[in-house]
């Protein structure tokens, strides 16, 4: 059997043209990133941002080429955004260097209205880091903030599921997304875009476009807080993204056992290395209470989390139990903390939240030195 190549996804993708010059992807160079992976398929087609609603059936037609070849388990095409030449004629904005590399201005220009992104970070996969940032979205959005939650998670997205949400986004101009609204919280994320069964095997830079693109090509509209769904680990996407994006803060998640702590601290000094600050640690599956009984069980150990906190000198923000009620809401896509509102882990995830939205209040004006008042009388 022939192995699946480059050159086959190309060969195929000289069959579909371009509507606006008759030319096909390849010839016209549209076609990048080819990702092949035990015959699931990626690729990104570059376009200029003004046609990208025009141009879905084009993609979806390079996706369907790309299927018929033999040996094709499934496929992902994207559009990403090709940026016009003359855009080096136009005046650029005067910009500040952070001590990262990048540009105050560039990160601004990310998802600009939004007050405070929060990052809920893991340094593994598997500690409940997204369970935990949905239930403080909704807890951000219980005590009257405007909220707003990105599942970052570009090659494991949950947000779909969890929220309960099944519909795709849409645009008015054809240029910028409308994000998802459900429990009073604007939602975004790669699965609305793709079949949940799909696998991602993007490349890093695609990745990080995909990102980009729901930060900026999204309407966020004006936000207090936007809670952002990192990717477990510690890699490239999590590195880029931490220096990308105006984070105002990170939120590390982990387990009480040793090895879930070790990889916490290596994700806590990676947001430390790019300035940005740490807000606290919370400790998931920190105990089981057994719903017959009422024994508990130290399942992963207890208090890992809390004493990591107090090593590394952070703040320790609370622990969360181990209990079927949050995963089985989660899984039917209405988080305990909105299912049960005055329940015990809700009142967990609400003073957590009400912890961190006072921490990065005394930050901004900690920042902005703000002077007392003086009246004069």
């Amino acid at each position: 059997m022939t192995s699946l190549t480059e050159g086959h996804i190309l060969k195929s993708l000289e069959n579909v043209l371009d509507p606006a010059t008759q030319k096909d992807l390849v010839t016209s160079g549209m076609v990048t990133g080819v990702v092949i992976k035990d015959g699931n398929v990626g690729f990104s087609i570059e376009v200029e941002p003004s046609r990208g609603a025009a141009l879905e059936p084009m993609r979806k037609a390079a996706e369907n080429a790309v299927a018929s070849l033999k040996g094709v388990l499934s496929v992902t095409a994207v559009l990403t955004a090709h940026r016009s030449n003359n855009s080096q004629n136009q005046p650029k904005p005067k910009t500040q260097t952070n001590q990262d590399g990048t540009s105050t201005q560039a990160k601004r220009d990310l998802a600009p209205n939004v007050k405070h992104i929060v990052a809920v970070a893991s340094g593994k996969g598997g500690v409940g880091k997204s369970t935990t940032a949905i239930n403080l979205a909704i807890s951000f959005a219980s005590i009257g903030l405007s909220v707003g939650i990105l599942d970052a998670d570009i090659y494991g997205p949950s947000l779909p599921r969890m929220m309960g949400i099944n519909e795709k986004p849409t645009s008015i101009d054809g240029k910028i997304l409308e994000p998802i609204e459900k429990y009073n919280i604007k939602c975004m994320s790669i699965g609305f875009l793709v079949p949940e069964d799909s696998p991602t095997i993007w490349r890093g830079p695609m990745v990080m476009s995909a990102l980009e693109q729901m930060l900026r090509d999204v309407n966020w509209g004006s936000l207090d807080i936007m809670v952002v769904d990192m990717p477990p680990g510690t890699g490239d996407a999590q590195l880029t993204m931490s220096q990308r994006v105006p984070l105002a803060g990170a939120v590390i998640v982990s387990t009480p056992q040793d090895i879930a702590l070790l990889d916490a601290r290596k994700g806590l000094n990676m947001f430390r290395k790019v300035d940005v600050p740490v807000l606290g640690i919370i400790e998931n599956m920190s105990m089981f209470i057994c719903p017959n009984c009422g024994e508990r069980s130290n399942i992963f150990g207890h208090g890992g989390a809390k004493q990591e906190a107090n090593d590394l000198a952070v703040d320790f923000l609370g622990e969360v139990p181990l209990h079927m009620d949050i995963r089985e809401t989660s899984d039917a896509g209405t988080p305990v903390a909105l299912k049960s509102p005055v329940g015990e882990h809700a009142v967990i995830y609400k003073s957590i939240a009400s912890t961190i939205w006072s921490k990065l209040i005394r930050n901004t004006n900690a920042e902005q030195k703000i002077a007392p008042r003086i009246v004069m009388s």
